[in-house]
């Protein structure tokens, strides 16, 4: 098996948005096999993750509670596989051959996270059985 690739969730402020889609990106990449993790980072970030999704998460079993919102930077950009923009200005941003996808039609979490967090779990299945089919190699035996 090759080293894991990554997948870059952004947010404008890494605090909500992104942490969700990389918080269960991770999980549904673990429980089918895929050698990818997710990144995350925000073009301006907050001081700390949303409350509201520390816990939503958390009562899932999936703990972002030491989550740091962080600046994207040129690197992120270039170790990424893919990156997956949830409502960010990437225009000023080289990102070299990357492919960006743009999943500007999730809600704000401020203003309705049961929606936020069901239009990222829809788009991420279709990710992760567009990752699943592409055959990339599987991690044995997680």
């Amino acid at each position: 098996m090759g080293p894991e690739r990554t997948i870059l969730f952004l947010c404008p402020h890494n605090a909500a948005k992104s942490v969700l889609a990389a918080a269960y990106f991770d999980q549904l990449a673990r429980e089918r096999g895929l050698a990818y993790r997710a990144a995350s980072a925000g073009t301006s970030p907050d001081a700390a993750p949303s409350p509201a999704v520390v816990a939503l998460l958390r009562d899932e079993g999936i703990d972002v509670a030491g989550h740091r919102p962080r600046h994207l930077t040129p690197e992120d950009l270039a170790s990424a596989q893919r990156v997956i923009s949830l409502g960010c200005d990437l225009g000023h941003l080289d990102g070299g051959d990357v492919r960006v996808d743009r999943w500007d039609d999730v809600p704000p979490v401020s203003q309705d996270l049961g929606a936020s967090r069901a239009a990222i779990k829809r788009h991420l299945d279709l990710l992760v059985d567009e990752l699943a089919a592409d055959g990339q190699p599987l991690t044995p035996g997680v």
